[in-house]
């Protein structure tokens, strides 16, 4: 089983959580690849909450087009963000939204992975 904080120490919470049930059938090899290509798709909170400030600046939405949301994208640039009320909902939850991204990329490399019949 490889060591979760040994290949990704910026991991926490559930994502950590669920990145760990996805390398916990995956040797060493296998794990240092997931970890390659899941880091090179992730997307940090903390650039996630930065990108929902911006909404406050007039440029609404730039959150949602980062995790490939582009239909709340172009709703939230034309809205003003719904009138602000969806931007603060996203300021909010903004780690959930990185979270939640976060989780499906995980999915489709270890997916991709499997595929390529890297993973048994």
């Amino acid at each position: 089983m490889a060591n979760v904080f040994h290949f990704m120490p910026d991991l926490d919470g559930e994502e950590l959580a669920y990145v760990n049930v996805l390398l916990a059938s995956m040797d060493d090899a296998q794990a240092q690849q997931f970890t390659l290509m899941y880091r090179a798709r992730r997307k940090d909170p903390q650039m996630m909450l930065i990108l929902t400030l911006l909404g406050f600046l007039g440029l609404a939405g730039i959150q949602r087009f980062v995790i490939n949301q582009i239909g709340m994208g172009i709703l939230y640039f034309l809205t003003g963000g719904l009138c602000y009320v969806g931007t603060i909902i996203d300021l909010v939850n903004y780690r959930k939204l990185a979270n939640e991204y976060n989780q499906r990329q995980a999915y489709e490399v270890a997916s991709l992975m499997r595929s390529m019949g890297q993973l048994g």
